[in-house]
Formats: structure tokens, C-alpha cells, sequence
């Protein structure tokens, strides 16, 4: 079973075996019918398309964040239609870095489905080696999945609020630890949300410092080192990954598990919902 990350070449040796599930999650946040299009041009063959807006996130509200995490009959539904039980192996890829494939491998073991790992490298490094590509949208046929949710996997808004107003966050229990760029966590050269900056005693990893100079994961030894700094002594378990909207958090929680280091929580709201109450503390902004 692969869990957390999966090479190239693995996953060219299974691309017809019929318990194995490829999704293409590619997607850009300022053209989100982008993603479709390129895998309608050409993609992995037996990929089929996962949309983060359509798919993978439910309905905004005035009060949620950019993606809220769709409802939980929803989403079996979503992964049913893409051929996904219990017995089945995913493998989710986006352009390269992850950041929209790890949104899948969180949401499928929320859902209490462990067997989903992430393309390393995703549709690039697939690319860089010379394998195939197909504009053929081949379906699998549905299957049913029962979802066994994992609530413990995520924090609400009012948990972190209740942290911040107490302290506890100043005293890292828990730990909370910011996916955004440095620049976005300062408070500088936001440009997808309303108000800049971060939540006081937040910490910040950008999504990137998990990758190579070629959009590969570093190695775990190297991961660990570099969680282990940030965390600064707090455990992993204690810890609570955020972002902009619940999504590049996830690329970190991943590398989290990559480096063996495991058990940390998701915001989902994150950024993008906490800002929507004004009386809602904001630290770092210009």
C-alpha cells in the first residue's frame, strides 16, 4: 500500500491495473477552469479530472473560507463516481509541486481511506521521464464508498480562536504553522484575500521549503530536520497545519508524514475564514 508518496515508475508498472485509481487534481487558483482543460489536452493515461472547487471543497458561505471542505456524504459520492472503495489505490497528481493532489490524499484519509499517495513530482516529473500521455477520457465504473470520517483530524475556528485569546498558541500548545508564502504571512503582496497577515502565534513553512529545485519532495531524513525546526520542540501531534483555504496546509501535513513526524490537524477554514469576522485578531499585516 502506498500512503504518502509514489515514484514515476511505480506508477507506471500498476496504470492498468483496475484497483488502482489515477485523479488529476491540476488547477490554478486564478483560472480555475484551467486544470480541466490541460487534462482534456492531455494527461496520464486512466486519469480522470478532479476539480478543487467543484470536487473537492463545498459551498462558500459568508462565513466559511474559500474552500470549505465539501459535506461528507458529497464527497463519497464524488469518490465513488471516480471508481473508489475500500480496496482500491489512489494516486492523485497535479502540475507538480502537489499542493492541489495533497488536498486529495487529506480529504481521502479523512474519509478513513489510508490507501491514497501522492505522484511525486506529479505530471512533470511524469514528463521529464519520457512516459505517455492521452487525451482519451476513459471512465472507471462506479463503486461505492463508505466513508468512516476521521473528526480528529481537523480544528475549528473556535478552537483556534479559544487558543489565541488564551495564550495557548504563544505557548505552542497547540502549534500553529502557516503553508503560506513568507511574503503572505507578513502581511505583504497579499492578493487573494481581503486582509493581510497572519493569526498571532502562528508559525510560518512555506508549502515550498518541502520540495527539491524540481518539484520533488526532499528526502524524509531532510523534511524531518526541517519540521523539527520549526516546530521548535512542540510535538507534531500537537500541531494545527494552515493556509489561505484549507489547501496547501495539506501539502504540509504530508510532508509531516513523509518525515515521520505524524499526527498533526488540519484548519480548514484557515486564513481566508478567519478574516471574516472583523473582532477576529490579525498579527503581521503592513
Amino acid at each position: 500500500m502506498a500512503d504518502t508518496l509514489i515514484e514515476v515508475q511505480q506508477l507506471r508498472a500498476h496504470l492498468h491495473d483496475p484497483d488502482w485509481a489515477l485523479c488529476d487534481c491540476r488547477f490554478e487558483l486564478t483560472r480555475p477552469e484551467w486544470g480541466h482543460a490541460a487534462w482534456a489536452a492531455a494527461h496520464i493515461p486512466g486519469a480522470q479530472y478532479v476539480h478543487l472547487e467543484r470536487d473537492l471543497s463545498g459551498a462558500r458561505s459568508a462565513t466559511s473560507g474559500r474552500h470549505p471542505l465539501p459535506r461528507v456524504d458529497d464527497l463519497a459520492t464524488t469518490f465513488g463516481r471516480l471508481g473508489i472503495d475500500a480496496s482500491v489505490q489512489v494516486v492523485a497528481y497535479d502540475q507538480g509541486p502537489g499542493a492541489y493532489a495533497a488536498r486529495l490524499w487529506w480529504l481521502l484519509r479523512w474519509l478513513g481511506h489510508p490507501r491514497v499517495a501522492v505522484l511525486d513530482g506529479g505530471l512533470a516529473a511524469w514528463e521529464r521521464a519520457g512516459l505517455p500521455l492521452t487525451a482519451a477520457a476513459g471512465a472507471r465504473p462506479v463503486r461505492r464508498f463508505t466513508p468512516r470520517p476521521r473528526p480528529g483530524l481537523l480544528s475549528s475556528t473556535a478552537e483556534i480562536a479559544t487558543a489565541v485569546t488564551t495564550g495557548a498558541l504563544a505557548r505552542s500548545a497547540p502549534l500553529l504553522v502557516d503553508a503560506r508564502s513568507a511574503e503572505r504571512f507578513a502581511g505583504h503582496n497579499e492578493t487573494l484575500d481581503a486582509v493581510a497577515g497572519h493569526i498571532p502565534g502562528a508559525r510560518n513553512h512555506p508549502f515550498t521549503t518541502n520540495l527539491d529545485d524540481n518539484g520533488l519532495f526532499l528526502p524524509a531524513t531532510e523534511l524531518r530536520r526541517r519540521w523539527l525546526r520549526t516546530l521548535g520542540g512542540a510535538s507534531a501531534a500537537q500541531s494545527v497545519a494552515m493556509c489561505g483555504s484549507g489547501v496547501t496546509a495539506c501539502h504540509n501535513l504530508l510532508a509531516l508524514e513523509v518525515a515521520g513526524l505524524g499526527g498533526a490537524r488540519l484548519y480548514a477554514g484557515s486564513w481566508s475564514e478567519w478574516i471574516n469576522d472583523p473582532a477576529r485578531a490579525v498579527a503581521g499585516a503592513a
